[in-house]
């Protein structure tokens, strides 16, 4: 590499960072379900809250396996290829969705085929972008997932305003899926791995063990250990968020609708911010550390919201909220940062698909904090829980060793 593409490489790794937001913010647009349940609901009320709250499950399900297939196609049809695909299973997946008739269909449309096509773009955004940028991947792995946290927010928004007086939900979903598409296939001309020997006087640092294959990965315990962590971490995070309003609305008695939807909000806003925040800690300061932090700040939300249960402080509430928020926000950012960190950059595409399974186990920490209410009639039941989460996910953390290859 001559000199002149050194000097020049800085520029284009940002320009492609950019598109890696752009993308990622419509790739997540299915994490929008919880807002784009009801208008479905109204229209197909003998759907019950259950039923409909599956397409979201299923969605989950697919999303992790979008992303294993996404990483190993990776290196047969390259990222670009794959976020094509995306692109075209959103315009598919949505188009149906806007023709939706029968339960079926929801789930096939959006739960398997959108599904796949948002873990297609994470995946392929997540493994390309991140080997621009070999000595800061915790930073740049929190600027592209706080850009995939605020999509349900910020898209959401927009179903909420125009389907509250423009049009229907079935003609947003058909435009969307256009739009998703046109971005992904613009988009995918801005995916490409860097050349051999980037920015040779700032190298990558090593990783802890070197670089291991999806299935020698698998055999050690830091990677098991760290999939429990991120589980747990997430799991009170999700909890939170699926108990959030109702239990904003027991203590905020008599505040307007409008106070209680942005405190809620504050969850998904922080959730973003707490990735960037995470992701630079995590190349200041360490893995092990900054997962500490992560940890302990997820406990210490727990506490408050406990807390504010006891009290009936709604104060507590908003700042249990925005704790909780920046705590779960750091563990998606870990886990993309932490594959590359231990089980190295040659088969990250996969493993890091593997590692973001996790995701799919967490994601039934929702439905679980239902089941605890429905069963105690009270949100104590689920404080305690996501409590003694976090106390056995510090456990797991403590015994996490760097991988040695066999």
């Amino acid at each position: 590499m001559n000199s002149a593409t050194t000097q020049k490489m800085p520029a284009i790794r940002w320009l492609y960072a950019v598109v890696g937001l752009i993308v990622l913010l419509f790739a997540g647009f299915v994490y929008g379900w919880s807002v784009f349940a009801a208008p479905i609901g109204a229209t197909f009320p003998e759907w019950t809250s259950g039923q409909l709250s599956l397409t979201f499950t299923i969605c989950m399900a697919f999303f992790c396996l979008g992303g294993f297939f996404a990483g190993n196609l990776s290196k047969k049809i390259g990222a670009r290829a794959n976020v094509i695909l995306s692109g075209v299973l959103f315009l598919v997946g949505f188009f149906l969705v806007s023709r939706v008739e029968s339960l079926a269909m929801l789930y096939i449309c959006y739960g398997v085929i959108c599904g796949l096509a948002s873990g297609f773009a994470y995946n392929s955004v997540m493994s390309t972008i991140t080997k621009w940028f070999p000595n800061a991947q915790g930073t740049i792995s929190g600027v592209l997932l706080m850009s995939f946290g605020f999509s349900s927010m910020i898209l959401g928004s927009v179903f909420t305003a125009l389907t509250a007086e423009m049009v229907t939900w079935r003609q947003f979903f058909l435009v969307m899926g256009v739009v998703i598409a046109i971005v992904m296939v613009v988009g995918s001309f801005f995916f490409k791995l860097p050349p051999a020997g980037l920015m040779p006087a700032a190298k990558a640092k090593e990783s802890e063990g070197g670089d291991f294959t999806p299935a020698q990965m698998v055999t050690k315990s830091s990677f098991w250990l760290f999939f429990v962590w991120a589980i747990l971490v997430s799991g009170v995070g999700l909890a939170v968020i699926a108990q959030a309003k109702p239990f904003a609305d027991s203590i905020g008695v008599g505040l307007d609708a409008g106070t209680i939807t942005f405190v809620v909000g504050l969850i998904s806003i922080c959730n973003g911010i707490g990735r960037v925040i995470f992701g630079g800690l995590f190349d200041k300061i360490g893995w092990r550390l900054t997962m500490c932090l992560v940890n302990a700040v997820s406990l210490l939300g727990v506490l408050i919201l406990l807390a504010a249960f006891f009290t009936n402080t709604f104060v507590l509430v908003v700042v249990g909220f925005i704790v909780t928020g920046l705590a779960y926000g750091g563990a998606p950012t870990m886990g993309s940062a932490f594959i590359g960190k231990f089980f190295g950059q040659k088969n990250y595409a996969v493993n890091f698909s593997i590692g973001n399974m996790n995701l799919l186990v967490a994601s039934f920490a929702g439905t679980l904090a239902g089941v605890l209410y429905d069963a105690s009639q009270t949100y104590l039941s689920t404080l305690i829980a996501i409590g003694v989460a976090s106390i056995v996910a510090f456990i797991a953390l403590s015994l996490i060793r760097p991988p040695k290859k066999a």
